[in-house]
């Protein structure tokens, strides 16, 4: 198998409505993948529908995309995407709303109200955008506002009357709460109960806020434009009025349907405002149409509302697929529950019923998930002719769910062609091509056990166990063995993580580095004192920082982008640098400026190797000082008294310590620039046999010892005492969340 490098992307600038249950994806990704296919209008397939931007950026590449959207929120999504009606309809519409009356006041100003509390300041009314809760009280602990009287702002707590004013709201919540059952199901249908378990995640003042909101909606007698305007933004204020919002944020992205111990309740009608700047910066506008209309050769969407495996001899009938692209769904049962309520509150029963399984199901183990993803790999294997390519992006890629992808693909026909894998924050990149089914095979502990230490060894340095379990994974995929004929999926993935754990448990050769007992904690590196020494001795974070600071020198400056797309090639599939090396390389090489990295003055090449020059000057007089005999040989410089060997001193321009440890005895001391301080101290903490060796070694900053020579009286003890305290530390310049 030949790795394909990683193709890197942009972080959005606003990740747009429902975000944190759609996959993070960077943009530009899908876009270059498909510049290698180089087919401009030729026909691509989404059979997934998991990610609009994926889509639309498909068909922005000049390609049509067919795209099956069995979900009607995900549907709606990337239809209002595709082409987003204007920022005057959306502003218009929100005001429209505003403007209709509840008794005698403006509905605006009624739901407003029903979030004003006192500021602690100035005692002015305001409103507040937050209030939070303990799970299973009946009134909130505290709130977060920002008064513009006095400019107090921040979290205090709550006032008498806030209280009163939850219970009071609470008083009419069942009327509510019955309204809101009845626009997803019918009094009598036997699902009725599983909308109620799902509605209980709304609190009493939220509830009423969107009912009334959705009930004047059907009402209002406005263009069909400006109402699709206003069913978005109501879209976005249904996200923001459940209790999955956990505060702190521990859970950004919610997996399970379940309200955190402290959770926010947002003020629903400014999160309604807020949708304005969400929806109005999607992008331009790119034709669509739903099955089985057409749509330009130039490029565009073409949607079709249900599942794969209705479609498939459609398709093989009258498209002819070039490539398959797409976001691979994991298990989201707070999304998937939630999508079916909020379609049923928007577009009635009728939208709920063809989703209606997902208001059912209450548990996604990883078994279920590799067999739902098989019925979608098969159908769309039979709809493919040999040979074709399909590119996906995994998000969140942990090893269960990489196990589970793996092995629906394999079993339903696609050849695994590649992995790229980063971190498990960031998608894997995974590519496939349909070929014939072909018997199962099998694989045993010792190939597995070879294929992680191979991996091992490429790196030099130990890896996250995600890493390891998908070399483990590929070694498998290649002997056709992720699963047997006569097995179920669940007993499939559990046999494959059994086997990778003997794997590693009975393998002598592996190192642990983990306070936990499970395989899948901490990282695992190579025993050195068993195996034979690997084929690459310098670690991939030494290669990495290599690397980068070359491109730097010939280049001087670039953007991160270019970096990245300069550096992967080079560390292919799962040698994938993270963005935290990156980062930490280029914080202690270069400076930003704007969006350009620039090499600092000091570390070219030429200026490098004079600070050199002087820092051994300055060690030779020292050691005069101290009444030792100095001896230089290349990048090392020895303190000798009576002929013996009293001190070394490996000096480098660089944060490559591990070249220094290959040939160091106790006597070592190891001397760096003080600008690669931050990123020894990343490196040792991301490679604990690094962090182990340097405990025997102090490593000493350039400007240490310049300050030592400054000292008109230096003495032996002053000497150790001085470079035993001058330890790493971890940057201040930059924040790395990696």
């Amino acid at each position: 198998m030949q790795h394909l490098p990683y193709i890197p992307g942009l972080k959005p600038a606003d990740p747009g409505p429902l975000s944190r249950f759609l996959p993070a994806l960077e943009d530009g990704v899908i876009s270059a993948w498909l510049s290698q296919l180089d087919r401009p209008s030729a026909w691509l397939l989404d059979p997934f529908g998991f990610s609009p931007r994926l889509v639309l950026e498909g068909a922005r590449s000049g390609y049509r995309v067919l795209v099956t959207a069995n979900n009607p929120v995900t549907r709606f999504l990337l239809e209002t995407f595709a082409n987003p009606p204007p920022e005057s309809e959306f502003i218009a519409a929100l005001a429209d709303l505003g403007a209709l009356k509840k008794g005698d006041e403006r509905l605006e100003n009624h739901l407003q109200s029903l979030y004003f509390t006192t500021c602690e300041n100035c005692q002015q009314q305001i409103q507040a955008h937050t209030f939070l809760w303990r799970k299973g009280e009946d009134a909130p602990y505290a709130r977060i506002y920002d008064c513009k009287h006095c400019d107090d702002t921040g979290e205090r707590i709550v006032a008498e009357e806030d209280i009163e004013r939850t219970k009071k709201i609470a008083e009419t919540d069942v009327l509510h709460r019955s309204r809101a059952f009845e626009r997803v199901v019918s009094l009598n249908d036997e699902d009725r109960i599983f909308v109620e378990e799902a509605v209980i995640h709304y609190l009493p003042r939220p509830l009423y806020v969107l009912t009334t909101i959705i009930n004047r909606l059907n009402g209002m007698n406005i263009s069909a434009e400006r109402k699709r305007a206003l069913t978005a933004l109501i879209l976005v204020a249904c996200d923001a009025g459940n209790t999955l919002w956990a505060h702190p944020a521990e859970r950004p992205r919610p997996k399970q349907f379940s309200t955190p111990n402290y959770f926010r309740e947002h003020n629903v009608w400014m999160m309604l405002e807020r949708g304005l700047s969400l929806w109005t910066g999607t992008g331009s506008t790119v034709p669509y149409e739903a099955w089985p209309k057409k749509i330009p050769e130039s490029g565009g969407i073409c949607i079709y509302e249900g599942r794969l495996k209705d479609l498939a001899d459609e398709v093989k009938r009258e498209i002819p697929i070039a490539a398959v692209i797409g976001s691979v769904p994991r298990p989201n049962q707070a999304f998937w529950t939630l999508s079916a309520l909020w379609a049923g509150w928007l577009w009635g029963q009728e939208a709920v019923e063809p989703y209606k399984n997902a208001l059912r199901r209450r548990r996604y183990d990883w078994g279920w998930n590799a067999t739902a993803l098989h019925g979608t790999f098969n159908h769309l294997n039979k709809l493919l002719v040999d040979g074709v390519p399909m590119f996906g992006l995994i998000a969140e890629p942990e090893p269960a769910f990489m196990t589970s992808v793996l092995t629906a693909a394999q079993t339903a026909g696609f050849k695994l062609e590649s992995v790229a894998l980063q971190t498990e924050d960031d998608p894997a990149q995974v590519t496939w091509k349909s070929a014939q089914k072909t018997k199962a095979g099998n694989v045993d502990v010792e190939t597995v056990r070879k294929a992680m230490r191979e991996h091992l060894s490429a790196r030099g340095e130990p890896a996250e166990y995600l890493h390891i379990h998908c070399a483990g994974l590929i070694a498998c995929e290649t002997a056709n063995a992720l699963k047997q004929p006569e097995h179920e999926f669940d007993e499939a993935l559990r046999k494959t993580q059994s086997l990778f754990e003997s794997a590693l448990k009975a393998g002598r050769e592996f190192v642990h580095y983990s306070t936990g007992e499970n395989v899948d904690t901490g990282m695992w590196g190579l025993d050195t004192g068993i195996t034979r020494p690997p084929t690459q001795s310098e670690s991939l974070s030494d290669r990495v920082e290599a690397a980068i600071v070359t491109f730097l020198q010939k280049q001087n400056e670039a953007v991160y982008l270019e970096i990245e797309t300069d550096l992967y090639p080079r560390f292919p599939g799962l040698l994938t640098p993270s963005k935290g090396l990156i980062y930490a390389v280029l914080n202690s090489y270069a400076n930003k400026d704007g969006a350009r990295w620039k090499l600092r003055e000091e570390d070219h090449a030429l200026a490098r190797r004079a600070d050199m020059k002087n820092i051994f000057e300055s060690l030779e007089t020292m050691g005069k000082r101290l009444n030792y005999q100095s001896q230089i040989n290349d990048v090392e410089l020895t303190w000798k008294e009576n002929n013996k060997t009293v001190k070394k001193f490996h000096v480098l321009a660089s944060a490559m310590v591990k070249r220094a440890l290959e040939n160091a005895d106790e006597q070592t001391v190891i001397i760096i620039p003080g600008g690669r301080a931050a990123l020894v101290a990343y490196k040792q903490e991301h490679d604990p046999s690094l962090k182990e060796r340097l405990k025997k070694h102090p490593v000493v900053k350039y400007r240490l010892l310049r300050s030592l020579l400054e000292i008109q009286i230096l003495s032996r003890e002053i000497f150790e005492k001085q470079i035993s305290s001058d330890p790493v530390e971890a940057s201040t310049r930059q924040m790395m969340m990696f």
